[in-house]
């Protein structure tokens, strides 16, 4: 069975999947760009601004 798409509809398909493929490389790259962050400097930031939310709206988990 031949399937029939209009070149609108392909640029589409493409256009979203290399999207979706961009965001995820800019995420594993902002992730792998944050600086580490000692258990002594995550006390103090926590002492200055108190703990975050647990609100999440996206979570990541990025194999390096």
């Amino acid at each position: 069975m031949a399937l029939k798409l209009d070149d609108r509809k392909i640029k589409l398909l493409v256009k979203e999947g290399v999207k979706e493929a961009m965001d995820s490389q800019f995420m594993k790259l902002s992730a792998l760009l944050l600086p580490h962050v000692s258990p002594k400097e995550q006390k103090e930031i926590v002492r200055l601004y108190g703990r975050p939310s647990r609100r999440v709206a996206k979570s990541y988990i990025i194999k390096a």
